[in-house]
Formats: C-alpha cells, sequence, structure tokens
C-alpha cells in the first residue's frame, strides 16, 4: 500500500483533509480518504501523515498488504505503536493478520510541542460516551489539563458508515441536535466530524472487531493541533474484555508524542455508566443508543440495544425519567426479535438480574436467565 497526495482542501461551508490509498498486493480499488470538518474549526484540522497511516492499517493487515509506505515523516512513537498493534492483530486473527512493513521516515520532534493544547472526547451520544464525559467532569476541575472540553461526534460510524445504507445525513444532523444541550450544559464545544476511512473495508466483522477504534485514532491526529489529548470511552470492562475495535491495549497504541489517546472507564460495567447518565437530567433525555436509525425517533424502542438499555433503565428505577424512549415500560414480547447472547453480550444481562429482581420485576429477570441459559456457554 501507498498513501500519498496528502492535502487540505476547502469546499463551501466545509474543510477536509485527504490522502490517497493504492493497494500493491490485492485487487482493492485506490481510494481517496477523508476526514472532514466544519468551516468553523479549519485551523484545527490538518492532512498530517499519522492520521492517515492509523486509518489505513488494518484494512492493509485485513488483505494481506506487505508494506505502508508514505513519503510524509510520521512519530517514532507511532511507528512503536503500530507494531504492538500488529502484534495484537496477529494473535487475535491466529496468524491470519501478518504484521507488515512501514515504510516512512521518522519525525525528529514533535509537530506541537511549543502549543498549548485541548483535551477531548469521541463523543457518540452512547451510554458509554456521555458516562466518560460526566464521569471525568466529576474527577477533573475546571482548568486541569485533563478535563474534556471537546466533543468530537463523527459521522462515518453507525450513521454514514456502511456504503450500501448511503449518508444519512439528517439522520446525523438529528442526533447532533440531541448532543447539543447535553454539550452546552457541560460547557463543551461539540464539533461535527465525517470521514470515509470505515469504507476502506466495509466488512461488519472486521469493522467492530478490529478496525474502528483505529479510525477514531485517525480523527484524533487531523485534530493533533487543537487536540492534544483524546479520551475514547470504553466498550467493555476489565472483567469482561474481548477482541474489539476499540480495547486498552489498542487506543494507546494508536497514539504519539503529540496525541495521547486514552481508554477510560474499563472499570466501570454498564450499569454503573447507566447510574451515571441516570444522575445528569440532560443526559438521560437525549442519548442515543439505537443504530435502526429510524426516520421519526431518536431511539425506536425495539432493537437489542434499545430493550437492553431501557431494561437496564428499569433496573435502576429510571426508565420513567427518561425521555430518550417514547416508552415507559419493557414488553416481554420484545426479547423474541433477537438473541442476547451474541457478540459478547451477555455480561451486560447478567449485572441486570439481581437489579431487576430488587425492582419488583421478576418477570424481566426470569425472561433474561431463560434467554441466557440458550448460550453455548449457558
Amino acid at each position: 500500500m501507498r498513501i500519498t497526495d496528502l492535502e487540505k482542501t476547502i469546499d463551501g461551508d466545509q474543510v477536509r483533509v485527504r490522502a490517497m490509498v493504492r493497494w500493491e498486493d490485492c485487487d482493492q480499488p485506490a481510494r481517496e480518504i477523508y476526514i472532514a470538518t466544519e468551516r468553523e474549526f479549519e485551523a484545527d484540522i490538518e492532512p498530517v501523515p499519522d492520521a492517515f497511516l492509523v486509518g489505513a492499517v488494518i484494512p492493509a493487515l485485513h488483505f494481506g498488504e506487505r508494506r505502508i509506505a508514505m513519503d510524509p515523516r510520521v512519530c517514532p512513537v507511532l511507528k512503536e505503536g503500530l507494531s504492538r498493534v500488529m502484534g495484537l492483530m496477529a494473535h487475535w486473527s491466529n496468524g491470519q493478520m501478518r504484521p507488515l512493513r512501514l515504510e516512512a521516515r521518522s519525525l525528529p520532534a514533535p509537530r506541537y510541542e511549543d502549543i498549548s493544547r485541548r483535551t477531548g472526547l469521541f463523543l457518540s451520544g452512547g451510554i458509554d460516551s456521555l458516562a466518560t464525559l460526566r464521569r471525568n467532569h466529576l474527577q477533573f476541575p475546571s482548568g486541569h489539563p485533563y478535563r474534556v472540553q471537546d466533543g468530537l461526534m463523527v459521522h462515518g460510524f453507525d450513521i454514514g458508515g456502511v456504503v450500501e445504507r448511503g449518508a444519512k445525513l439528517h439522520v446525523f444532523e438529528r442526533a447532533r441536535a440531541h448532543m447539543a444541550p447535553v454539550a452546552a450544559e457541560a460547557g463543551v464545544t461539540l464539533i461535527p466530524v465525517y470521514t470515509n476511512i470505515r469504507h476502506l473495508c466495509d466488512e461488519r466483522e472486521l469493522w467492530l472487531n478490529r478496525f474502528f477504534g483505529a479510525v477514531l485514532g485517525a480523527v484524533a491526529h487531523a485534530f493533533g493541533r487543537r487536540v492534544g489529548t483524546m479520551n475514547v470511552a470504553a466498550s467493555y470492562d476489565i472483567p469482561n474484555l474481548v477482541p474489539c475495535g476499540s480495547h486498552p491495549l489498542l487506543d494507546p497504541a494508536y497514539g504519539s508524542a503529540d496525541v495521547q489517546i486514552r481508554h477510560c472507564d474499563l472499570e466501570l460495567s454498564r450499569i454503573d455508566k447507566l447510574r451515571l447518565i441516570a444522575q445528569w437530567p440532560v443526559a438521560l433525555d437525549n442519548f442515543r443508543v439505537c443504530l435502526a436509525n429510524v426516520p421519526d425517533r431518536l431511539n425506536c424502542g425495539r432493537c437489542e440495544k434499545c430493550v437492553r438499555t431501557m431494561t437496564g433503565l428499569i433496573a435502576i428505577g429510571a426508565l420513567e425519567r427518561s425521555r430518550a424512549f417514547v416508552e415507559n415500560d419493557v414488553d416481554p414480547a420484545l426479547f423474541e426479535n433477537f438473541k442476547i447472547t451474541i457478540r459478547h453480550r451477555e455480561p451486560f444481562y447478567e449485572e441486570m438480574l439481581q437489579p431487576l429482581r430488587e425492582q419488583g420485576r421478576d418477570d424481566l429477570a426470569a425472561l433474561i436467565q431463560a434467554k441466557l441459559a440458550e448460550s453455548p456457554n449457558g
């Protein structure tokens, strides 16, 4: 793989940094990849080679490329980290993803060592990222360098990430509108970001299990002039860590001497995070967990993620206080629409059992226990 033609362009109200990816050892088509934002943040985004290297490395491994070659210099700290990433990918894939050569000269010094920068968070609007924002602001007082000041909301993940489903910009704008009052109350600048890096390989399993954290890392580097520390909310807690696109062994390795990437709050279970959100009314009313992206609702109330989240809110006595769902209860029949034993979701349900019983919802607890028994490990 060669990554070339790095540049920054302005088109109307949007500023874009981009590069060309050309494959050498597979038949994938050449593709322009980009990271973009609004003109308001023009000074904050740059076509840093580190960004495109991080964004391309997982697809390159997946398709069997033997090298990634770039002319611009990249941070040697990042090169060291990517060696660890490649080792982990080889382990997780049982040797199918073989480490490749990074052919790029090393940058002799950090790019931004003399610039005072901010701390950011990838703010999807889901439970993980909102809980991380809440906990960060409870832990770090105003003025502390680790207090989150910027929330980057990325189009090109569940919204706009899958080519065949289209960009769905109207869905992104709706989600952004719901995050605006959350960001305003927290005193955080909400920065919209648009990227097509996922399109380098649009395979769902690769995205979820290996790739999405690298795209977050790519975005972080593109905004390195503004943000020196970027927080990524953990997907799983410590007892339940599994191979995942975002992981405590992966995310920090995507950082550099300029951009530190922190994998946050992996000591918190999902129900711990729900309790944090339940104490923050504006977040409780505006979070978005749903991937269905239905036209008339923020959360559809029927998919697995919606039902799981509503059940968790019942377990802590908070569903009736949330306007994020139309429903104020969970019909047990909804559980017939999906399995709860796929993609390592069992721990999310297991921790609800006792709180549900304490809420007098033995019906839901018994149903979940029966469905957990359907698991091969149940």
